[in-house]
């Protein structure tokens, strides 16, 4: 069941991509509360994994693919629509591609992706229910800024550059804490791999 709510992320990605891109105003204003669906739909796969026993290596390797694919698209779609600069899906590609390789290893040896950081900041960066909470919470409430920062644009409403002032200084956060929370994964995925070589 989890997995097929990860799944179910897909379709309304691709729902959306058509409100905003070939709908009219009245289809950018549905985006909005669709792109609040679909990332609450990443705690509720989350939830429900744990609530029916059915955590694994495959459904959390699925969760981040999902995650990132989410991610990536969105951050590529709002640089397309000259909502961000395109430095930030650049930044966005790097880091998910980098340390989800790293962690693809650690998951191949048989490590969910949250423990395979050991030192007590990175354990907090990477892994605490505080900072997953506060990255998920503040990347969904970008995308649903920057979705409202389309809608106001369109529809030329008189809030449509607070919104977008707004919406770049939540987009900044979000990658400061991506890149936060990527560091980790990186050198203490790096080194345990160097070491291993030895």
């Amino acid at each position: 069941m989890a997995n097929l709510i990860t799944f179910l992320r897909f379709p309304l990605l691709f729902l959306y991509l058509i409100l905003i891109y070939f709908g009219g105003t009245g289809a950018q204003l549905w985006s909005i509360p669709l792109v609040a669906i679909i990332f609450f739909m990443d705690s509720v796969d989350g939830l429900v994994a744990r609530l029916r026993g059915e955590v694994s290596l495959l459904g959390s390797a699925f969760d981040i693919a999902t995650d990132r694919t989410m991610e990536i698209v969105l951050w590529v779609v709002f640089s397309d629509l000259k909502l961000i600069p395109i430095v930030i899906p650049i930044i966005a590609i790097v880091r998910g591609t980098t340390v989800d390789a790293i962690r693809a290893v650690g998951i191949g040896n048989g490590l969910p992706a949250f423990d395979q950081v050991h030192h007590p900041v990175s354990r907090f960066l990477v892994s605490s229910r505080f900072m997953r909470d506060f990255y998920g919470v503040t990347k969904g409430l970008t995308f649903i800024l920057l979705s409202t920062s389309l809608w106001a644009r369109s529809s030329a409403s008189p809030y449509a550059r607070l919104i977008l002032e707004v919406s770049l200084v939540l987009t900044w956060v979000v990658i400061a804490t991506m890149i936060a929370r990527g560091l980790p994964v990186l050198v203490e995925g790096y080194t345990s791999l160097r070491v291993k070589k030895h």
